[in-house]
């Protein structure tokens, strides 16, 4: 019972001094000043990491929708995946395996057919096979004009009718050499081409039956697609392919479950390895997940998001100095009164708890404010999209955020410690007045 009364007289006094005397009313005013830095402070700081939450999950989706979450590949020969079937079946039933699809990817030259435009591009030609309906890509929901058609079919420019298979082009490939869904290209494998020899590249003619658009211009500018078999045959892999793409449930655990599937199949080729021949390595496979795959480019945008959280806690700091200010004023207009309590019998640690009372109070409000301010605002451009941006530019029409619970939470607690922290020195200021020293003052 003596606790919860001394402290309701010390949070009596802390709201009471809260608001000042009519004649002073500057005080109080500097007191709503620091609670609205405190509200901008935080509203700031969770409305620009909503941005980048928004902005890295568009990075995210639109990169491993291009690509698989894993990518596995050969150690043997020349890296090449010969008799492919038995290892998807093994990787398929690994728990959390959504999908395994077979592909092939290699460089080579793009030209337009006929060669009449000074145009050529080295591009990335993805095999994928299309057929079997074996993917691990969004390919099909990046197509912005055309069609996924990979077929082969006649050619009503050839006398013969001779067949001509089906490529999508990336669209900045395709700006780039000027070519349109119904237009004619033609790749060429340069891998033997040396500019020392008699050898010519191997060339294969194709028509442009799609257009795809992933909204990175590293990807647009240089992919295209053709089917798996086309791809092989350009390159001359016989019945080989370059690596088996994985897609899984839960992208997050996609390092985990590269493992798991590491280990199975060097298991597996360990157990069918023929005694007879040279001995098999303990690593015949390896696999890369995206997060491997791209770790640069999502470490610098995690740097950039948490600089930027360092740098806007600046303006709570700000407001945190404001409080201080504030308890500092009412410290001097009431030190009579801090006199009074403390002859009554308040002790210093009393006098202490109702400054830290007062900041807290203050920091509180102000933090619950901001985050209010900034959910709202967060949630009004989620559902209205009053932000619009050019589509044509960034591939999105408005700018995109996403709310995190962990991300508001840390800017509240750490908002709240800060106007703690600030009011720490004038309630030892205060704790620390001799009352009789205090009331002859006055």
């Amino acid at each position: 019972m003596a606790i919860r009364k001394r402290w309701s007289y010390e949070w009596f006094i802390a709201l009471r001094y809260l608001r000042s005397k009519r004649q002073t009313r500057f005080v109080s005013i500097i007191t709503y000043i620091s609670v609205g830095g405190v509200l901008v402070g935080v509203a700031a700081l969770v409305i620009v990491l909503s941005l980048f939450n928004g902005f890295e999950s568009e990075v995210r989706e639109r990169i491993i929708g291009e690509r698989a979450h894993i990518n596995v590949y050969s150690l043997l020969g020349d890296g090449s995946i010969s008799g492919y079937d038995p290892l998807i079946d093994i990787i398929l039933s690994v728990d959390e395996v959504v999908s395994a699809a077979p592909y092939v990817q290699e460089k080579a030259v793009c030209t337009p057919v006929p060669a009449t435009r000074n145009a050529a591009a080295g591009v990335i030609v993805l095999g994928l096979d299309i057929e079997s309906g074996r993917l691990a890509t969004n390919l099909e929901e990046n197509i912005a004009f055309g069609s996924l058609d990979l077929t082969a079919a006649p050619d009503p420019d050839s006398p013969t009718g001779r067949p001509l298979p089906g490529i999508v082009l990336g669209r900045g490939l395709a700006d780039q050499l000027g070519i349109i869904v119904g237009e004619k290209v033609a790749l060429g494998n340069i891998q033997s081409f040396s500019l020392t020899s008699a050898l010519t590249p191997y060339i294969r003619p194709y028509r442009v039956t799609g257009i795809s658009e992933t909204g990175f211009y590293e990807y647009d500018a240089s992919s295209v697609y053709v089917s798996l078999d086309e791809a092989q045959k350009l390159f001359r892999l016989g019945d080989g392919i370059n690596g088996i793409a994985v897609k899984v449930t839960d992208r997050d655990e996609a390092g985990r479950i590269a493992e798991v599937i590491e280990a199975d199949l060097n298991r597996y080729t360990e157990e069918t390895a023929d005694s007879s021949v040279a001995s098999t390595p303990s690593v015949a496979y390896f696999t890369v997940d995206w997060m491997q795959r791209h770790k640069g480019l999502f470490r610098w945008m995690t740097l950039e998001k948490w600089g930027s959280f360092a740098i806007l806690n600046l303006i709570i700091l700000v407001a945190a100095f404001n409080i201080a200010s504030t308890l500092i004023m009412v410290v001097l207009e009431k030190t009579r009164d801090i006199g009074i309590l403390k002859s009554m019998g308040a002790t210093a640690s009393s006098v202490t708890r109702v400054f830290i009372i007062q900041g807290s109070v203050v920091g509180v409000f102000g933090t619950l404010l901001g985050c209010v301010t900034g959910y709202a605002l967060c949630w009004t451009q989620m559902t209205f999209e009053f932000i619009s941006l050019p589509p044509e530019i960034y591939l999105i029409d408005a700018l995109p955020v996403r709310v995190d619970i962990l991300d508001f939470v840390s800017v509240a607690a750490g908002s709240m410690l800060i106007c703690m922290l600030a009011a720490v020195y004038p309630a030892r200021k205060a704790a620390g007045l001799v009352p009789v020293e205090a009331i002859r003052h006055e």
